[in-house]
């Protein structure tokens, strides 16, 4: 009892001798004030870096799973539950307001403060400092503007929406019910941040030697090599640079191009993107620049292993860290067998998207495929990005048997962790991962945010839309020569010179669905599914499928899982607790 009272007078003693501020107040290492914050430059970048962390791309979710393309083998899944039919305002897997609002504030945050902090004591290098920090900063807003527009843009009240547009930081006394703007009102604002970055940004990071390389508006005011290097040279790299805003203006101005956005089918917008995106092509030698390996690029693994910090392999325009030594994505993805979760199963829809190793479609009577023997004379990337039954893996190379009448984990529903479709993903995986627990091993991965054949594809569905197949505009190369570009590197038409390309090459409706289906093989797994099939206005509810096979050679077709979506959902919703608070906010048609 004695030494209860005496903890009871202690207690009083220190609240006696504390002065109220100090027990209310948070202590100044934990939150500074903006007079001090700006003291730090760092402290000050730190809004920048709060946008980074923000960007979608930098982890893969497989929203794929919500498609045509896979299904999930976790029950619990988020896309699984979105795609039977519970996706709703305020159940939304796919949701991109709350994240990319808050990037977007501390941009706006970064571009009030940026001028009011010291970066270096030579003014000119000060100036460099706050150029390319403003110009990263538009880059990113016009970014998250993209992310914003293509997951809550759409038709409100016979009218295309996109988000209210938010220019300056909000505070308690800002007015947050605010209308949103229309979608054309959000594309110029995307742009115009787009411009003002290119005005600030050097097209890429790099040490330059010569003191000529130095843009005239810093060399006059005494900048030197070693100035420029420190603002602009290698520790700069993977920052936002030109490159990669206009990057991300191309990918916009595709959005804005497709048919769930261009509700008039203005042929100019299809120009503008065909042109964002040869523009950028350009830079790299056009269509010799497709990178020659780029089909593996997950799996390159010398490059992977060898790369410097900050460089980047042909194929990626644009990445996060290269992370390592890991295994989160085998550990997600890899069969039983391989003490993997099996957690992507790609479907018998995505299967039958890849032509025959002669070009044509299987359901092409020139194609030469035959039910009895599904596999054979395909498409190299089919088993090069999904895990056959009888295919080989891991860093051993175990031989997978997923048939229903496996006598491994590995078959068709054996147990939870097993496929439900007869597949599972190959593709972003490293086969020299161990997950053994007696000799576990990771390795270093690439996590692209932007890869060139991306924006191949790009060129190639704008231009053959703008201009048709075969013609190129202002460019020395047309939609028909990127294909065959992408199709050669695949390995498809070796033998016959792609004749089912050759056919459809003045044909733009056919060449329109060869496009398609190419970005569709090329960006699988990649997050682009899902987005795609509704800036198409395409169908949202072709049923997933698998693979059952018995008896070693008994193939039969099933379904899997139904994909219960209705024509509205091309759209997605402005989130239901936002409406709840802000009268202003109008919520897109059928939600």
């Amino acid at each position: 009892m004695k030494i209860k009272m005496n903890i009871k007078l202690a207690i009083m003693a220190l609240v006696l001798t504390t002065s109220c501020s100090d027990l209310i107040d948070p202590a100044v290492e934990n939150i500074q004030r903006k007079d001090l914050i700006r003291e730090r430059p760092s402290m000050v970048q730190g809004l920048l870096l709060n946008a980074y962390l923000r960007i979608p791309t930098n982890s893969y979710n497989f929203s794929e799973m919500a498609t045509d393309d896979a299904v999930s083998n976790d029950l619990d899944n988020g896309f699984l539950n979105m795609a039977t039919g519970q996706w709703a305002s305020n159940f939304n897997p796919a949701d991109r307001w709350n994240s990319a609002n808050s990037a977007i504030q501390y941009l706006n945050e970064m571009l009030m403060e940026v001028g009011n902090t010291e970066y270096a004591s030579k003014p000119v290098v000060n100036q460099m400092f706050m150029d390319r920090l403003t110009g990263e900063t538009y880059g990113l807003r016009a970014l998250f503007m993209y992310y914003l527009l293509q997951a809550h843009g759409g038709l409100a009240g016979g009218e295309l929406l996109g988000v209210p547009i938010f220019l300056e930081p909000q505070t308690v006394d800002s007015d947050f019910n605010i209308p949103r703007a229309t979608f054309e009102a959000c594309m110029a604002q995307l742009y115009s941040d787009v411009e003002k970055a290119l005005e600030l940004l050097p097209m890429d990071y790099y040490n330059i030697n010569n003191e000529s390389l130095i843009p005239s508006k810093y060399r006059e005011e005494g900048t030197g090599v070693n100035d420029y290097n420190r603002v602009f040279g290698d520790d700069a790299k993977q920052l936002v640079s030109g490159r990669i805003v206009q990057a991300i203006r191309a990918q916009a101005s595709l959005l804005a191009a497709s048919p769930s956005f261009n509700l008039d089918n203005d042929q100019t917008k299809w120009a503008d993107a065909a042109t964002y995106a040869g523009n950028l092509l350009n830079d790299i030698g056009g269509v010799s620049g497709l990178d020659p390996n780029g089909v593996t690029w997950y799996n390159n693994r010398s490059v992977i292993d060898g790369l410097g910090a900050g460089n980047n392999p042909p194929e990626i325009l644009w990445r996060g860290s290269v992370g390592g030594p890991t295994n989160n994505l085998e550990t997600q993805n890899f069969p039983p067998t391989l003490y993997g979760e099996g957690l992507v199963n790609p479907t018998q829809n995505l299967v039958d998207a890849f032509p025959m190793a002669n070009g044509y479609p299987i359901g092409d009577p020139a194609s030469g495929y035959t039910e009895d023997t599904p596999y054979a004379n395909r498409d190299p990337r089919l088993a090069q990005f999904i895990l056959l039954n009888g295919s080989t893996a891991g860093p051993t190379g175990v031989s997978i048997n997923t048939a229903l009448d496996s006598d491994t984990n590995d078959g068709l529903n054996k147990v939870e962790t097993s496929t439900r479709t007869g597949y599972y993903m190959r593709k972003l995986l490293r086969q020299d991962v161990n997950l053994d627990p007696v000799a576990n091993t990771g390795q270093r991965h690439l996590q692209p945010r932007m890869r060139y054949t991306e924006f191949f594809l790009i060129y190639a569905e704008a231009a053959n839309e703008a201009w048709g197949p075969m013609a190129s505009g202002s460019f020395g190369f047309s939609a028909y020569d990127v294909i065959k570009a992408i199709r050669e590197r695949a390995g498809i038409g070796a033998d016959n010179g792609d004749a089912y390309l050759e056919s459809v090459k003045s044909d733009q409706a056919a060449m329109r669905e060869l496009i398609r289906n190419e970005r569709r093989l090329e960006l699988s797994f990649e997050g682009f599914r899902f987005w795609d099939l509704r800036r198409w206005d395409a169908d949202l509810t072709e049923t997933a499928q698998g693979m059952r096979i018995e008896n070693e050679n008994e193939y039969s077709v099933i379904n899997v899982e139904n994909r219960v979506y209705q024509d509205y959902m091309i759209y997605g919703p402005v989130p239901y607790s936002e409406r709840l608070k802000f009268s202003a906010l109008q919520q897109n048609t059928g939600w």
